[in-house]
């Protein structure tokens, strides 16, 4: 190719459209929730979604099992949800744990996040969390993720993992830092689901009976105790038990050894979200637990595995858009295009009546205007009326369920870079801390052996570049860190640090 011809050609929509903005999506304002109208993120995810069949995209390799959810605490001042109405409500729940980036034929033990999706069934409907064993993750809008996730599959003309890939997408988003340390801890490799936390990891709302807004971000906190393996016990168990996670969780519930986690939360105000130094809705950080401690709630606990993996575990469907009264979402970009890609991958991989299947079905009344499409397995609706409004019907609108308004700091609608806000583009500071403060010796040693052992599989005339450019966000996270990666790669730290500036 001449460089004419490479200088033409531009990025364009499946229609041939020249456009510009590929990596952050149409908000209101620099925090606000995603406009509709930019079509280019729907396309982007819904072609997406549709890349795969019949397996799910990620989270292909995982297991599942049916138990009870248990409210020990009361939260009605943030929550009016019934689940959370009273100290001892239960439901019924189901959970589905998975690694992120492989194949249904891939190991358990396998270096990648781990997914940790719950379905409560309640009074109210369905309500999904829909995340992982981290707090974090890689990108903080929803554009990127597909070009993400294709780092981790495989190189489209050798079809095979590919270090170039994953490091040259790293090094090019640094956004990506703290969700890459995580992984590249013994935390990217989880002895089993059983001995992990879970976590909603975007920021979601709470509404009260006042109809009164709080921010709010879950976690699953792992009654078993943390229990990760090593690389080289990783790479041992793979070769020994491809499925040990899978058989870990059956064994342990079909013994009686039930596994639990505490689910806990942290609360923020509207007015203390306006002044937290970072983006409260930047799905690549934390917030912090002394400023923001963890408020308990209740306990899931696991005590039923399925009689058919593939009728409740494969065809298990999660998607964040199936919230419940009293709990809502956030401007959280990342979690506003997953409301739209995740129901529209399961339309997809099962069908638009995929909520029909036993173990995705609402037990309690489900009452709507929708009719027909593949796979329709209950009586359609009768001969009911299919529009609204009518004067035959008796499913109307109840406006007890109306949510509060949401106030919006911006009229203006653009396509606002991700990193501009105050402390949005600070991707070192809670990185470093967590290298200095939650990692202790041990740890961190296997951290920087882990980073070297991926890193040093980058090869090719951009190796250097690569390499250098991810290295300049290490030192920026804490400078031994740097250094000890850059002497485990061999590369010259005099040549390295001037790239830091």
């Amino acid at each position: 190719m001449d460089e004419q011809n490479k200088s033409n050609r531009k990025l364009t929509t499946a229609s041939g459209r020249p456009y510009y903005e590929h990596e952050n999506t149409m908000s209101v304002g620099s925090r606000g929730p995603l406009l509709l109208q930019d079509f280019i993120l729907h396309e982007k995810m819904a072609h997406f979604n549709r890349e795969r069949i019949p397996e799910r995209i990620v989270h292909a390799k995982g297991t599942g099992a049916y138990g009870t959810f248990t409210v020990t605490h009361d939260i009605t001042k943030y929550t009016k949800a019934k689940l959370f109405s009273a100290v001892g409500n239960s439901c019924r729940m189901f959970a589905r744990f998975s690694t992120v980036g492989g194949e249904k034929g891939s190991a358990d033990s396998e270096r990648d996040p781990r997914g940790f999706a719950v379905k409560f069934y309640t009074e109210d409907g369905n309500w999904d969390m829909v995340g992982n064993n981290t707090p974090v993750f890689f990108v903080k809008d929803a554009k990127k993720f597909s070009d993400f996730i294709h780092t981790q599959k495989r190189d489209p003309r050798t079809n095979l993992k590919s270090a170039n890939m994953v490091w040259d997408f790293f090094s090019l988003n640094p956004e990506t830092l703290h969700q890459v340390l995580v992984l590249m801890s013994d935390r990217g490799t989880p002895f089993s689901y059983r001995h992990m936390h879970g976590f909603g990891s975007h920021t979601y709302s709470l509404i009260n009976a006042d109809n009164e807004r709080v921010w709010v971000k879950f976690h699953f906190k792992t009654q078993q105790g943390i229990k990760n393996f090593s690389n080289e016990e990783a790479n041992q168990m793979r070769n020994t038990d491809m499925d040990h996670a899978q058989r870990d969780l059956v064994d342990a519930i079909d013994n009686g050894e039930f596994p639990r986690w505490t689910l806990k939360i942290q609360v923020m105000t509207e007015a203390e979200a306006k002044t937290f130094r970072w983006n409260p809705f930047d799905v690549t950080k934390v917030w912090p637990h002394a400023e923001f401690p963890l408020i308990e709630v209740g306990v899931m606990e696991l005590n039923q595995v399925p009689n058919n993996y593939f009728a409740h575990v494969e065809q298990a469907a999660f998607a964040p858009s199936n919230l419940i009264d009293g709990i809502g979402f956030s401007p959280d970009r990342m979690l506003q295009g997953r409301i739209f890609s995740y129901a529209d991958a399961q339309r997809y991989r099962l069908g638009v009546n995929h909520e029909q299947i036993p173990v995705n079905r609402c037990p309690f009344m489900v009452n709507n205007y929708h009719r027909d499409g593949q796979m329709r397995v209950d009586d359609n609706g009768s001969d009911h009326p299919n529009y609204f409004p009518n004067s035959y019907g008796d499913i109307v609108p109840d406006p007890e369920y109306k949510e509060p308004s949401l106030e919006l700091d911006s009229n203006v609608a653009d396509w606002f870079d991700r990193n501009e806000g105050p402390g949005d583009n600070d991707h070192y500071t809670q990185a470093g801390d967590l290298y200095r403060k939650a990692l202790n010796d041990e740890g961190r040693m296997n951290l920087i052996e882990n980073i070297v052992g991926s890193m040093i599989g980058i090869n090719g005339p951009n190796r250097a570049k690569i390499v250098n450019l991810q290295l300049c966000h290490f030192f920026r996270a804490d400078m031994q860190l740097g250094m000890a990666i850059a002497k485990g790669l061999g590369v010259d730290i005099e040549q390295a640090m001037p790239a830091r500036h």
